[in-house]
């Protein structure tokens, strides 16, 4: 009895320890999907602020390749795809260092504060980190690929980190300098692939650049109304008399710009069609439409997610996108 009562003792204690060394394998267990799941949402939260929906910005990249026709070229594609891939990464490197440096102005905006840096959800350390490793990767790919090419995405790279951290507070400036942005990713589609460099591709994404940026200033200032000034200073500097002021005069450039570049000699001679112009209702529409929005809808305060939200707007896009493609490849 006793030998079976201390068996049965020893059987319970091994028991005991069985489930003991159990609950170990299952807290151990759930210690690491806890802590993959974290992992995994610090890498959403990355994800979130490199802002990829921003990338459409980047797109700028393939005009060139679009308009010197070469779109079937395989070399061409392929170096205009890594060179938009390589914007993309400095952009999101960009955007990683202004949430950190906008941190506190983000805050008080009613839809930035939900930003992950913001909202605390991404520290400030990783965000730098991650901002520091996208810029050396991608700088050090430009490089490779193409020397020129990697002078402009530096220069791009520099001229937003100036702009976060001081010229974003110069009146006018500000938004010239996020035309530039969009000029040196058209000028760097042209170069990554050899092609000459059109004064009518700089000037048309110049006009076009400064006529989303006012708009973003104009929704900036009337959404937030007096709240205005503490999120983005600059905008003390502006009106919605005077901000509807420029509108009008790049609306008009606009148009006349992309006007003039379909109907120029030089250009028909160049791409050999004199149907081009055939697109200029489809500009037309665009502009009037981005307007409408402005002032009847109170959106462009993101000129992408009115893009990706109006299908009107998209649907309209893409029409030109196509019409340009047929005329300039059939």
């Amino acid at each position: 009895m006793k030998d079976n009562q201390a068996s049965n003792g020893s059987n319970n204690n091994y028991a005991v320890d069985g489930k003991g060394v159990a609950v170990r394998k299952v807290q151990r267990s759930l210690f690491h999907r806890i802590s993959g799941v974290m992992s995994n949402y610090v890498w959403f939260q990355i994800l979130v602020t490199m802002r990829p929906k921003q990338w459409i910005k980047n797109t700028v990249v393939f005009a060139a390749l679009v308009f010197s026709q070469k779109l079937f070229d395989h070399h061409a594609f392929l170096m205009s795809f890594l060179a938009f891939f390589l914007f993309c990464l400095i952009a999101s490197s960009v955007y990683l260092i202004n949430d950190v440096l906008d941190k506190e102005e983000d805050k008080l905006h009613p839809f930035k504060k939900l930003r992950p840096v913001a909202s605390g959800s991404l520290s400030t350390a990783t965000a730098v980190t991650c901002a520091v490793l996208l810029a050396i990767v991608s700088l050090g790919a430009a490089i490779y690929l193409d020397g020129w090419f990697g002078v402009i995405l530096a220069t791009y790279y520099g001229t937003n980190l100036a702009y976060s951290k001081y010229l974003k507070h110069a009146v006018i400036i500000d938004v010239m300098v996020i035309a530039f942005g969009f000029v040196l990713r058209a000028i760097g589609g042209a170069v990554i692939i050899k092609v000459e460099i059109s004064p009518w591709l700089i000037i048309c994404t110049t006009l076009l650049a400064l006529f989303l940026g006012f708009g973003k200033r104009r929704h900036e200032l009337v959404t937030m109304n007096e709240e205005a000034p503490n999120h983005r200073p600059i905008l003390s500097e502006y009106s919605p008399y005077f901000l509807d002021q420029m509108i009008s005069v790049l609306t008009a450039s606009t148009v006349v710009a992309y006007a003039l570049y379909t109907m120029s000699t030089e250009v028909q001679a160049k791409l050999h069609t004199t149907h081009l112009n055939l697109t200029i209702p489809f500009v037309l529409y665009g502009i009037f439409r981005y307007l409408y929005l402005i002032h009847q809808k109170k959106s462009g305060g993101n000129p992408t997610s009115v893009l990706f939200n109006d299908k009107p707007l998209l649907i309209n896009i893409v029409l030109w996108m196509l019409t340009v493609c047929v005329i300039l490849y059939f």
